[in-house]
Formats: structure tokens, sequence, C-alpha cells
């Protein structure tokens, strides 16, 4: 490799916390050369986000970087004055980050927030910026660029503002792009866009990108080079596939065999990593994955082992491969037993739903436009069934979660539940109706109140609701949920911000439990969380399922992660169900283009991808006929006329004219 673009040697990030201090990131080393993607995994609090802001310099007290060199092009960033930072950032490097949310200005535009970095550092007058702000966002997806330049953040979904922040990222072609969970809530086809994006940066202008991400399949199908973290250092570091196909770190391995594949057998339970991560302020003194470890020696406990090569160009901190031993191969999981029909009543039943958002009008004289985010969905959830719901940001999949859960009144349809007629209810009859009801929201950070430690989170519905009489009562309760999702009871004193993404969303789906519900519906309930903890929280709702006899309507991108957990799936277009069929049959025998347009998206080595042409309509004005023509690559013309329900299997209902002839076309 040339001279790196970024080279950091031995770089130590201190928390310096009331109990104690806290090495967050200990001695991390890597270097990303020009035209290189690296890519950094690892569980939550491993130090990756960490790592990211130190890089930037953007950590402030109680942390502070203690040690080690960031250098950009020979320049070290640790030494850079204020203004040599102000102007290094955004030309020479640039910073993705992981909550859309919190890193957009909910007061100013989004067109603004596009395209002042490039303005400020004089790239463009404000006339050209904005139109290269607009072509930025059409670039990413963003359906109507024009429109969506005037709207605020909270006028998107979260796949929609993380669109703009790669955005803002990518504004000014930096020389190097930190991009901390660039596609976390980005559908397959956005996240394959977003991802061919990146690869055009290598190539095109030989940006260095520092790529963090949960996703293994991501990191496999862009990264040249993978870097594995573990409480706060590095483990293994090697080229992508050599170190997903080979771990020679037993943490490594255990992260590569608990992804999920939609080429790999559906197993009883997704496999995981058993045991949680050090405690931070205790560190042990040999290898820190020792307790979790299947193969540790005795050696393991007491010396900490150094990263050495363990292979040409491969490095592993481990004793039982220093001396080039591989590890044994994954063995294969138990098949799952197919789901059984139930003869109950559904628990959940809607039908036609419709429901539409008026924007406000442009003149006092114009006419009001209408946002079409549901338009006549039917559905229905069994008792202990696991319903998922898959499509594109922007087709109505969270404004389907919120008429369910009645956070939203439909505008048209029915919802009952377990027999009961929900659409209308309001005041006292509603609030009775929430403790069976519950909802895990896409972003937690949002969805948590930043200034209640999460004790009071947990015991806020527990008092609410009558199931505690007090918070002392309720103590006993907590630290079951929090143990339940796999965090420390003694963490109840902290508030969210202390926490990573993934432990944040491991308190909101703690919170949606304590009522013990009959149906949760999870809105992007994993998509914050590495795959290590992902398994164990599916596999949490599969216990939970099988001792509460919990239903679960689950939206979600990851379509791998659909397949393992839910007994059927629903795939939405533009406000419609296209396509529904049980899980192993749709993933088996796609009917609608659209259904296999999604699976030929998700980043898997191999997979051919299905291109789609066009931008996704505008909700604000439906077409005629089938919504999904305009995209189609197989589109005849009777598909100008409004399409049929056609039942092409036992429970398999495709809304197309022709179903299955994309498939068969490619």
């Amino acid at each position: 490799m040339s001279a790196p673009v970024l080279d950091v040697r031995g770089l130590v990030t201190v928390f310096h916390t009331d109990a104690g201090p806290v090495r967050a990131v200990d001695g991390v080393s890597f270097a990303v050369g020009k035209g290189e993607t690296l890519g950094i995994v690892g569980e939550s609090g491993s130090g990756k986000s960490v790592t990211a802001q130190s890089l930037m310099r953007l950590l402030d007290p109680p942390a502070r970087i203690e040690g080690g060199e960031v250098l950009f092009e020979g320049r070290d960033v640790l030494t850079m004055s204020r203004r040599q930072l102000t102007a290094w950032r955004g030309a020479g490097a640039a910073m993705v980050f992981q909550d859309s949310l919190t890193g957009l200005n909910p007061v100013i535009r989004i067109l603004r927030q596009v395209t002042e970095h490039v303005v400020a550092h004089g790239r463009m007058d404000r006339r050209a910026a904005r139109r290269h702000g607009i072509d930025l966002l059409r670039r990413m997806g963003v359906a109507s660029p024009e429109r969506a330049a005037a709207s605020y953040p909270h006028q998107f979904s979260g796949g929609m503002r993380q669109r703009v922040m790669i955005g803002i990222g990518m504004a000014n072609d930096p020389k190097l792009l930190i991009a901390d969970e660039p596609t976390t809530a980005l559908d397959v086809t956005i996240q394959a866009q977003i991802l061919d994006l990146l690869g055009n940066l290598n190539e095109k202008f030989g940006t260095a990108i520092v790529l963090i991400s949960h996703d293994l399949g991501v990191i496999g199908t862009i990264c040249q080079r993978i870097v594995v973290m573990y409480a706060g250092e590095v483990v293994e570091e090697g080229p992508t596939a050599a170190v997903l196909e080979d771990p020679r770190h037993p943490y490594a391995w255990a992260l590569a065999n608990a992804v999920p594949r939609l080429d790999s057998p559906v197993a009883e339970r997704l496999p995981g990593i058993e045991g949680a991560p050090p405690d931070p302020l205790a560190m042990p003194a040999g290898c820190r994955f020792m307790p979790r470890c299947p193969w540790r020696l005795s050696r393991c406990g007491a010396e900490r082992p150094p990263l050495v090569e363990v292979a040409p160009g491969r490095l592993a901190r481990c004793w039982v491969t220093a001396d080039g031993r591989r590890l044994p191969p994954r063995t294969e999981p138990l098949h799952a037993k197919p789901p059984q029909p139930s003869t109950r009543e559904p628990l959940l039943v809607a039908r036609d739903l419709v429901k539409h958002f008026p924007l406000p009008k442009k003149t006092f004289f114009g006419t009001r436009e209408v946002v079409h985010a549901v338009n006549g969905v039917s559905l229905h959830v069994m008792p202990g069934e696991r319903l998922g719901i898959v499509g594109e940001s922007g087709c109505g999949k969270s404004t389907l979660a919120r008429l369910v859960t009645r956070l939203h009144r439909p505008d048209a349809g029915d919802i009952r539940f377990d027999g009961q007629d929900i659409a209308t209810l309001n005041g006292e009859a509603l609030r009775r109706l929430r403790p069976r009801l519950q909802m895990v929201f896409q972003d937690p950070y949002a969805s948590l109140n930043p200034r209640m430690r999460v004790g009071d989170i947990l015991a806020e519905p527990l008092l609410v609701h009558g199931r505690a009489a007090s918070p002392a009562e309720a103590a006993g309760r907590i630290a079951s949920l929090l143990e339940l999702v796999g965090l420390n009871p003694a963490w109840a004193a902290r508030f969210p911000h202390e926490f990573s993404g993934g432990q944040r969303q491991r308190i909101s789906i703690a919170r949606a439990l304590a009522l013990e519900p009959s149906l949760i519906v999870a809105d992007e309930p994993v998509s914050a969380l590495d795959v290590n903890v992902q398994a164990q929280v599916l596999n949490l709702m599969l216990d939970l399922r099988e001792r509460m006899g919990l239903a679960y309507l689950f939206i979600a991108h990851d379509l791998a992660v659909v397949r393992a957990f839910c007994d059927r799936v629903a795939v939405m277009y533009l406000g419609r169900i296209v396509e529904e069929a049980p899980a192993r049959e749709l993933f088996a025998h796609p009917a609608h283009p659209y259904t296999v347009s999604l699976l030929s998206a998700v980043p898997e080595p191999g997979r051919q991808r299905i291109v789609l042409g066009g931008e996704p309509p505008s909700t604000l004005r439906l077409p005629q006929g089938c919504a999904f023509r305009a995209r189609c690559p197989v589109a005849q013309r009777v598909c100008a006329e409004p399409p049929p329900l056609t039942e092409i299997a036992p429970g398999h209902r495709v809304l197309c004219h022709a179903p299955g002839s994309l498939k068969g076309a490619a």
C-alpha cells in the first residue's frame, strides 16, 4: 500500500468518570490508503464509535485522548489548532453519524443543512450550492428532492434522514470519509445504492473510507480490509474475505457465525455468544474475551495476548491461534420446525386501512396536497405468530405500525384487537388497551426521555398502569427487565445518553416488555444492534413468545433477519401490501417483481442485483394502475390497469398482473 491517507498509531481514549477511568479505546492502530475502504466491526460498547469520534476530535470531557497519533497525510490531527481543525473537517475529512435524528438540526430545513458545509468552505456560492444540494439528495435516493429540500428533519422517516446525513458527508468530496453505521436505517435497495456510491468514491475520487457497521454483509460487500474490535482493543485485522471465511480470533469467529443469511438453513435459534463483555471499569488482566471463549487456555486468564501475525497479512490477539492454528468450522444449526397453523381466532385484524396526511398550503388560495401513506392495507396476526413487514423507506411501514397500535387514528378501515373494535377508541378505553399492545420504536434515542434515568423510564409504565404500587416495589422488576435484555441491572441509575445505540434499543425493548403485552409491534427493533446482540434479542423475543404467548408485528429492512425470525411476511410498496406469504415460501419463490428486486439487493457475496429504473413514485399523487409499473423491468400494457390480488399458493397472495415474471426473466 502507498503512503496511507490515515495512519492511526496506538490511539488511547479515556473517559474519566466518578467511578474511575474507562479506557474506551486502548491502543488501537490501523491505516487506510487512498481508494481503500476499511471496515470496523464489533459489539455495541466495543469502542468503534469512540474511535471514530477520536479520529475527528469530536469528544468532550470527561473523554480525553491520552495517547497515540492520528496522522492524516502525515499531519497529526491530535496536534491541530481549532482553526486548522475547522478547515480540515469537511474539506479533508468528513463523518456520517450513527444517529440521524440528533445529527440533524430540527429547526433548519434540509437543503441548508446539506449545503452549509460547501458554502462555508468556499467551494460554491449559494445558488450553485442549492443545485448541488438537490442533486446530492437525488443521488441519495430521496424522492421529489426539490420538495424534500424545503422540509424539516422530523418530516422524514428514519431511513430518509440517514440518506440526508450521508449526503452531507459527501457534499465536499472529502479525501477521508468516516461513516458510523451509515446504512443502519436504510432498506436494502437504498443500502445497495449507498454502497455503490461509496464504491464510486473509492474508484473515481480515491476517497479513503472508514466504515463502521454491525452488518457483516455490508462489510463483506464493500471493504477490502476489516478490523475487529472487542472491549476497546483490536483483536483481529486482515483482508475482509479471509477474516470472515477463516477467522483467527474466537470473537471474530463467533461474530461471523452469528450472521443470518438468505442462503443458510433456518435454525431453531440464532447462534450467539454466551456471556457479556467485561466491565470497562475492571478489565481482566489476561485476554478480555477469555470468560466467553470456548477454546480458552490456562494462560489466557493471566497473560494479555499481543496482536501478532498469524498468517500473511493477518493479525490476531489470541493465545490459541498465535502459532498459526485455525479455529474449527461452524457446526450446522438445528433446522427450525415449520409453523403450525393455528385454529384460534386472529389476535389482530386490520381491514382496508387508510391514512393520509394533509400538507400545509403553499399559498393562501392554493390547493392542499396530501401524502397517501397507507392505502387500503389488510392483514391479520394470530396469537403467538410473527408477521414480518418489509419494504423501502417511505412505503408506509411505520405509519401502519402506528395505526394498529392506535398512535394514529385511521382515516378509513377497521382494526380489531382480540375481538374488540379499537379503530375509534380514545380516552380511558384506549389507555386500558395499552398494556396489551406495545410498540418498540425505530429510533431509541428519540423514544427515551433524555432527562430520566433508565430505572425511572422502566418504572413509569409499571406505576401508570398500577403494576407496581411504588418505585421501590418496581425496582425488582426493573432489575429483571434489564437482565432479560442483556444489560447490567446496576445501569438503571444511568441516563440514555450514557449508552451506545444498541444498548438504548435494548432499553426500549425492556420498556415494551414491562407490562407483559399480548402483541408487540416492533419497528426496526434490531437495526442498531450488532449481530451478536441482535441474535440475543431475537432469541429473547422467541423465548418470550414461548413463555408468554407473545405475537409480533415485526418491521425490518434486514431481509435475512426477517427470514430467520418471522412465520409470515408481507411486502409493502407505496402504502399497499403487494405480496404476502409464509416466510419460507416467499423467500424461496418470490412472485412480485418488487419482492424479487428487494431480495436481489441484499448485500451478500455472489448475489446478482436487479437494478430498478426511475425513482419511487411520489406519495402525493398515486399512479393509476400498478404503482410499481414505472420501475418494473417487465411491465406490460395491462399494468396500466389496477392489478388483481392473486393467490398463487396456499396463503401466498400477490398484487400483480404477471406474478413471477421478473424472476423468470432474471
